[in-house]
């Protein structure tokens, strides 16, 4: 097993890779940000002010065809995650790409199907999983900390009007519901390791192909679920867990140290609460270091193709209905 760090590439040079996971895999132990793939010379400059040495690739298949790269984060719109992360399987190297990993089920099923040909590393960058208030809130699910589980309930919504944004071009993939109900929905599957048994409700206000308003709900075997999602609202974000004798709350849960401090407040049967702070936690570093130990130590990955399929088809039973 070599002591290299795993190269990194990057196909495209999005605002999020910019502020977020570039910084993250040029912090991360075991990383190196060797390579962005765009046809801008500015736009690769604003990456190489924190990698000095960044290579340029002009074209995608350019730096999926540079044999000094060993993995590759997709951060492009939502309608080409599937075609760019298969074609970088099929260059050999590993893939991280964002969510909405896919646009239905069947895109997905075709990424798994790569993955299993090749045999390497491919994942959707569902960051909060790698965060500890998340992994703190599972295991006090687990052991019984609020009783039995009644109901889960969860809200995620910012306010976006800018027409030319991907979130609101529906040929792109767009939507409030792939953009953030993926948040809403798998982190109440991952966190409770229960799937949902049957669509409950699903009322959605549609806008140009696209939605902007979500409020669904789901039964699951052992509580119910009712989430809702927006990109026309304030910004808000918070999931709670209602428990027979507790109540957790998670009052940051999905963009930590951005939108706020990620708290864990758990409101106990005597009316006490305990809060536990999580502060200056990077969720993006510590995904980048798990898939790099996946990589190298054959640890599994907390979040595999087939949990992101899970919420896939969560979210295929919502639009169904539209």
């Amino acid at each position: 097993m070599t002591d290299q760090p795993i190269r990194w590439g990057i196909l495209g040079a999005a605002r999020f890779a910019r502020q977020h996971m570039a910084l993250a895999i040029h912090a991360a132990n075991g990383a190196e940000l060797a390579a962005l793939a765009t046809s801008s010379a500015e736009k690769h400059a604003e990456f190489a002010r924190f990698a000095p040495g960044l290579t340029h690739h002009q074209s995608y298949e350019a730096l999926l065809a540079d044999p000094d790269i060993d993995a590759v984060y997709i951060p492009l719109p939502n309608h080409l995650h599937v075609e760019w992360a298969i074609k970088a399987l099929e260059a050999r190297k590993h893939v991280l790409v964002e969510k909405p990993v896919g646009l239905d089920v069947a895109e997905v099923d075709r990424l798994i199907a790569a993955r299993d040909r090749t045999g390497l590393l491919a994942a959707e960058a569902y960051m909060i999983v790698h965060h500890p208030q998340w992994q703190r809130a599972k295991a006090l699910i687990a052991e019984g900390a609020l009783g039995d589980l009644a109901h889960v309930n969860a809200a995620f919504t910012f306010r976006n009007l800018d027409e030319s944004n991907i979130r609101n071009q529906a040929a792109k993939g767009g939507g409030g519901l792939r953009d953030i109900g993926v948040y809403t929905l798998g982190s109440a599957r991952w966190a409770t390791g229960q799937e949902p048994q049957s669509l409950t409700h699903a009322h959605l206000q549609m806008e140009n192909g696209i939605d902007i308003f979500a409020d669904v709900g789901f039964a699951f075997p052992d509580f119910t679920y009712q989430g809702f999602t927006s990109i026309r609202m304030a910004n808000r974000q918070e999931v709670h867990f209602h428990g027979t004798e507790a109540l957790l709350t998670l009052t940051c849960p999905f963009n930590a140290n951005v939108f706020d401090q990620a708290e864990l407040h758990l409101k106990r049967p005597d009316g006490t609460t305990i809060v536990e702070r999580f502060a200056g936690v990077n969720q993006y570093v510590l995904q980048v270091q798990n898939f790099g130990q996946a990589i190298r130590q054959g640890q599994r990955y907390p979040w595999t193709l087939e949990d992101a399929r899970g919420t896939q088809a969560m979210l295929d039973q919502i639009l169904a209905t539209v």
